[in-house]
Protein backbone atom coordinates (compact mmCIF):
# COMPACT_ATOMS: atom_id res chain seq x y z
CA UNK A 1 0.00 0.00 0.00
CA UNK A 2 1.00 3.61 -0.44
CA UNK A 3 1.23 6.43 2.04
CA UNK A 4 -0.46 9.74 1.33
CA UNK A 5 2.35 12.18 0.42
CA UNK A 6 1.38 14.74 3.11
CA UNK A 7 1.08 17.77 0.85
CA UNK A 8 0.74 21.08 2.63
CA UNK A 9 -2.71 22.44 1.62
CA UNK A 10 -1.27 25.97 1.79
CA UNK A 11 0.65 26.76 -1.37
CA UNK A 12 1.92 30.17 -0.27
CA UNK A 13 1.81 32.14 2.98
CA UNK A 14 2.45 35.88 3.03
CA UNK A 15 2.06 37.08 6.59
CA UNK A 16 -1.51 36.38 7.69
CA UNK A 17 -2.63 35.73 4.10
CA UNK A 18 -2.63 32.06 3.11
CA UNK A 19 -3.14 30.92 -0.48
CA UNK A 20 -4.50 27.37 -0.56
CA UNK A 21 -3.87 24.86 -3.30
CA UNK A 22 -7.62 24.22 -3.54
CA UNK A 23 -8.28 27.86 -4.36
CA UNK A 24 -5.47 27.80 -6.91
CA UNK A 25 -7.08 24.76 -8.55
CA UNK A 26 -10.26 26.81 -9.06
CA UNK A 27 -8.20 29.56 -10.68
CA UNK A 28 -6.41 27.04 -12.88
CA UNK A 29 -9.75 25.52 -13.85
CA UNK A 30 -11.20 28.81 -15.03
CA UNK A 31 -7.90 29.68 -16.75
CA UNK A 32 -8.19 26.43 -18.72
CA UNK A 33 -11.75 27.36 -19.69
CA UNK A 34 -10.45 30.67 -21.03
CA UNK A 35 -7.58 29.07 -22.99
CA UNK A 36 -9.74 26.35 -24.55
CA UNK A 37 -12.61 28.77 -25.21
CA UNK A 38 -10.29 31.20 -26.95
CA UNK A 39 -8.94 28.33 -29.06
CA UNK A 40 -12.46 27.38 -30.18
CA UNK A 41 -13.31 30.99 -30.96
CA UNK A 42 -10.14 31.50 -33.01
CA UNK A 43 -10.92 28.34 -34.98
CA UNK A 44 -14.35 29.71 -35.87
CA UNK A 45 -16.24 26.97 -34.03
CA UNK A 46 -18.65 29.55 -32.63
CA UNK A 47 -19.87 33.05 -33.40
CA UNK A 48 -19.20 34.12 -29.82
CA UNK A 49 -16.49 36.72 -29.21
CA UNK A 50 -13.65 36.87 -26.71
CA UNK A 51 -15.70 39.41 -24.75
CA UNK A 52 -18.54 36.89 -24.65
CA UNK A 53 -16.13 34.28 -23.32
CA UNK A 54 -15.00 36.61 -20.54
CA UNK A 55 -18.64 37.29 -19.63
CA UNK A 56 -19.40 33.57 -19.63
CA UNK A 57 -16.53 32.94 -17.22
CA UNK A 58 -17.69 35.79 -14.95
CA UNK A 59 -21.26 34.49 -14.88
CA UNK A 60 -20.02 30.93 -14.35
CA UNK A 61 -17.85 31.90 -11.38
CA UNK A 62 -20.91 33.37 -9.68
CA UNK A 63 -22.97 30.31 -10.59
CA UNK A 64 -20.35 27.84 -9.32
CA UNK A 65 -19.95 29.59 -5.96
CA UNK A 66 -23.64 30.25 -5.28
CA UNK A 67 -24.95 26.99 -6.72
CA UNK A 68 -22.15 24.85 -5.32
CA UNK A 69 -22.66 26.15 -1.80
CA UNK A 70 -26.46 26.01 -1.85
CA UNK A 71 -26.34 22.54 -3.37
CA UNK A 72 -24.10 21.33 -0.55
CA UNK A 73 -26.41 22.87 2.02
CA UNK A 74 -29.60 21.41 0.53
CA UNK A 75 -28.31 18.01 -0.65
CA UNK A 76 -25.91 17.08 2.12
CA UNK A 77 -26.50 18.96 5.39
CA UNK A 78 -29.93 20.65 5.34
CA UNK A 79 -30.72 20.04 9.03
CA UNK A 80 -27.36 21.33 10.24
CA UNK A 81 -27.57 24.56 8.24
CA UNK A 82 -31.24 25.02 9.14
CA UNK A 83 -30.15 25.06 12.77
CA UNK A 84 -27.23 27.41 12.02
CA UNK A 85 -28.28 29.42 8.93
CA UNK A 86 -25.44 31.97 9.13
CA UNK A 87 -22.93 29.15 8.55
CA UNK A 88 -24.20 28.91 4.98
CA UNK A 89 -21.94 31.89 4.28
CA UNK A 90 -18.86 30.35 5.96
CA UNK A 91 -17.27 29.40 2.65
CA UNK A 92 -13.82 29.17 4.21
CA UNK A 93 -14.99 26.10 6.15
CA UNK A 94 -15.48 24.18 2.89
CA UNK A 95 -18.48 22.36 1.53
CA UNK A 96 -19.32 22.60 -2.17
CA UNK A 97 -21.46 20.37 -4.39
CA UNK A 98 -20.68 19.77 -8.06
CA UNK A 99 -24.33 19.10 -8.88
CA UNK A 100 -25.38 22.31 -7.14
CA UNK A 101 -22.61 24.17 -8.95
CA UNK A 102 -23.87 22.76 -12.24
CA UNK A 103 -27.36 24.07 -11.56
CA UNK A 104 -25.85 27.44 -10.66
CA UNK A 105 -23.87 27.54 -13.91
CA UNK A 106 -26.95 26.57 -15.93
CA UNK A 107 -28.92 29.44 -14.38
CA UNK A 108 -26.02 31.84 -15.01
CA UNK A 109 -25.66 30.71 -18.64
CA UNK A 110 -29.42 31.02 -19.15
CA UNK A 111 -29.23 34.67 -18.09
CA UNK A 112 -26.25 35.21 -20.38
CA UNK A 113 -27.98 33.46 -23.30
CA UNK A 114 -31.06 35.65 -23.00
CA UNK A 115 -28.92 38.78 -23.05
CA UNK A 116 -27.27 37.56 -26.28
CA UNK A 117 -30.54 36.38 -27.85
CA UNK A 118 -29.33 32.79 -27.91
CA UNK A 119 -30.67 29.55 -26.49
CA UNK A 120 -29.23 27.88 -23.41
CA UNK A 121 -28.26 24.83 -25.47
CA UNK A 122 -26.32 26.96 -27.95
CA UNK A 123 -24.24 28.38 -25.12
CA UNK A 124 -24.03 24.99 -23.46
CA UNK A 125 -22.62 23.40 -26.60
CA UNK A 126 -19.82 25.96 -26.60
CA UNK A 127 -19.06 25.66 -22.89
CA UNK A 128 -19.37 21.88 -22.38
CA UNK A 129 -15.99 20.91 -23.93
CA UNK A 130 -14.24 23.55 -21.81
CA UNK A 131 -15.35 22.23 -18.41
CA UNK A 132 -13.77 18.78 -17.83
CA UNK A 133 -10.15 19.89 -17.44
CA UNK A 134 -11.34 22.37 -14.82
CA UNK A 135 -13.04 19.47 -13.04
CA UNK A 136 -9.75 17.55 -13.17
CA UNK A 137 -8.02 20.49 -11.46
CA UNK A 138 -10.69 20.51 -8.77
CA UNK A 139 -10.24 16.79 -8.06
CA UNK A 140 -6.50 17.32 -7.80
CA UNK A 141 -7.31 19.96 -5.19
CA UNK A 142 -9.36 17.39 -3.28
CA UNK A 143 -6.39 15.02 -3.32
CA UNK A 144 -3.98 17.70 -2.11
CA UNK A 145 -6.38 18.45 0.75
CA UNK A 146 -6.56 14.73 1.58
CA UNK A 147 -10.37 14.87 1.48
CA UNK A 148 -13.09 12.81 -0.20
CA UNK A 149 -10.98 9.67 0.10
CA UNK A 150 -12.08 6.25 -1.10
CA UNK A 151 -13.40 3.07 0.44
CA UNK A 152 -11.05 0.47 1.93
CA UNK A 153 -9.16 -1.65 -0.61
CA UNK A 154 -6.51 -4.36 -0.72
CA UNK A 155 -5.26 -3.29 -4.16
CA UNK A 156 -1.53 -2.48 -4.31
CA UNK A 157 -2.18 1.21 -4.99
CA UNK A 158 -4.41 1.56 -1.96
CA UNK A 159 -3.39 4.64 -0.01
CA UNK A 160 -3.43 5.42 3.69
CA UNK A 161 -4.84 8.90 4.30
CA UNK A 162 -3.79 10.21 7.75
CA UNK A 163 -6.95 12.33 7.84
CA UNK A 164 -8.97 9.14 8.35
CA UNK A 165 -6.99 8.29 11.51
CA UNK A 166 -7.67 4.58 11.01
CA UNK A 167 -4.54 3.44 9.14
CA UNK A 168 -6.66 1.65 6.51
CA UNK A 169 -5.55 1.60 2.87
CA UNK A 170 -8.19 3.20 0.67
CA UNK A 171 -8.88 3.89 -2.98
CA UNK A 172 -7.39 7.26 -4.04
CA UNK A 173 -10.84 8.01 -5.44
CA UNK A 174 -9.99 11.68 -6.00
CA UNK A 175 -7.49 10.56 -8.64
CA UNK A 176 -10.00 8.15 -10.18
CA UNK A 177 -12.44 11.04 -10.51
CA UNK A 178 -9.74 13.29 -11.93
CA UNK A 179 -9.11 10.67 -14.60
CA UNK A 180 -12.76 9.93 -15.38
CA UNK A 181 -14.64 13.21 -14.83
CA UNK A 182 -11.62 15.18 -15.99
CA UNK A 183 -9.40 13.65 -18.65
CA UNK A 184 -11.69 10.92 -20.02
CA UNK A 185 -14.70 13.26 -20.15
CA UNK A 186 -12.59 15.95 -21.81
CA UNK A 187 -11.47 13.54 -24.53
CA UNK A 188 -15.05 12.34 -25.08
CA UNK A 189 -16.72 15.76 -25.32
CA UNK A 190 -13.84 17.55 -27.07
CA UNK A 191 -13.58 14.94 -29.83
CA UNK A 192 -17.36 14.81 -30.22
CA UNK A 193 -17.45 18.61 -30.58
CA UNK A 194 -14.84 18.65 -33.34
CA UNK A 195 -17.56 17.99 -35.96
CA UNK A 196 -20.75 20.00 -36.48
CA UNK A 197 -23.54 18.59 -34.31
CA UNK A 198 -27.24 19.36 -33.92
CA UNK A 199 -27.81 21.99 -31.26
CA UNK A 200 -27.90 20.44 -27.82
CA UNK A 201 -26.03 17.23 -28.53
CA UNK A 202 -22.65 18.38 -27.21
CA UNK A 203 -24.34 19.49 -23.99
CA UNK A 204 -26.14 16.13 -23.86
CA UNK A 205 -22.91 14.14 -24.25
CA UNK A 206 -21.37 16.13 -21.41
CA UNK A 207 -24.33 15.46 -19.11
CA UNK A 208 -24.43 11.75 -19.91
CA UNK A 209 -20.65 11.36 -19.75
CA UNK A 210 -20.25 13.11 -16.42
CA UNK A 211 -23.22 11.29 -14.93
CA UNK A 212 -21.90 7.86 -15.95
CA UNK A 213 -18.29 8.55 -14.92
CA UNK A 214 -19.32 10.02 -11.55
CA UNK A 215 -21.72 7.12 -10.93
CA UNK A 216 -18.93 4.60 -11.52
CA UNK A 217 -16.31 6.47 -9.48
CA UNK A 218 -18.67 6.69 -6.51
CA UNK A 219 -18.43 2.92 -6.03
CA UNK A 220 -14.85 3.49 -4.83
CA UNK A 221 -15.51 6.66 -2.84
CA UNK A 222 -16.28 6.58 0.87
CA UNK A 223 -19.86 7.81 1.41
CA UNK A 224 -20.28 10.92 3.54
CA UNK A 225 -20.39 9.75 7.15
CA UNK A 226 -23.41 11.93 7.91
CA UNK A 227 -25.37 10.39 5.02
CA UNK A 228 -24.00 6.93 4.34
CA UNK A 229 -25.55 4.93 1.52
CA UNK A 230 -29.10 5.79 0.59
CA UNK A 231 -31.82 4.20 -1.57
CA UNK A 232 -30.68 1.05 -3.34
CA UNK A 233 -27.32 1.18 -1.62
CA UNK A 234 -26.34 4.21 -3.69
CA UNK A 235 -24.55 7.33 -2.50
CA UNK A 236 -25.93 10.85 -2.76
CA UNK A 237 -23.48 11.54 -5.60
CA UNK A 238 -24.85 8.58 -7.54
CA UNK A 239 -28.49 9.54 -6.96
CA UNK A 240 -27.76 13.07 -8.16
CA UNK A 241 -25.93 11.76 -11.24
CA UNK A 242 -28.80 9.62 -12.50
CA UNK A 243 -31.00 12.63 -13.46
CA UNK A 244 -28.01 14.03 -15.39
CA UNK A 245 -27.77 10.88 -17.50
CA UNK A 246 -31.54 10.88 -18.10
CA UNK A 247 -31.62 14.58 -19.00
CA UNK A 248 -28.68 14.14 -21.35
CA UNK A 249 -30.33 11.19 -23.10
CA UNK A 250 -33.60 13.10 -23.53
CA UNK A 251 -31.80 16.17 -24.93
CA UNK A 252 -29.74 14.01 -27.31
CA UNK A 253 -32.79 12.20 -28.74
CA UNK A 254 -34.85 15.41 -28.92
CA UNK A 255 -32.01 17.19 -30.73
CA UNK A 256 -31.60 14.37 -33.25
CA UNK A 257 -35.34 14.31 -34.03
CA UNK A 258 -35.48 18.11 -34.32
CA UNK A 259 -32.52 18.12 -36.71
CA UNK A 260 -34.08 15.34 -38.79
CA UNK A 261 -37.37 17.22 -39.11
CA UNK A 262 -35.60 20.42 -40.15
CA UNK A 263 -33.51 18.61 -42.78
CA UNK A 264 -36.61 17.14 -44.46
CA UNK A 265 -38.39 20.44 -44.85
Amino acid sequence: MLQYPQIDPIALQIGPVAIHWYGLMYLIGFALVWVLGRWRINRGETDLSLRDLEDIIFYSVLGVIAGGRLGYVLFYKPAEYLAHPLEVFYLWQGGMSFHGGLVGVIVALLIFARKRNKTLLEIGDFVAPLIPLGLAAGRLGNFINGELWGRPTTLPWGMVFPQTADGVARHPSQLYEMGLEGFALFALVWLFARKPRPTGQISAVFLMGYGVFRFLAEFTREPDNYLGLLAGGLSMGQLLSLPMVLAGAIIFVWSAKKSSRESTR
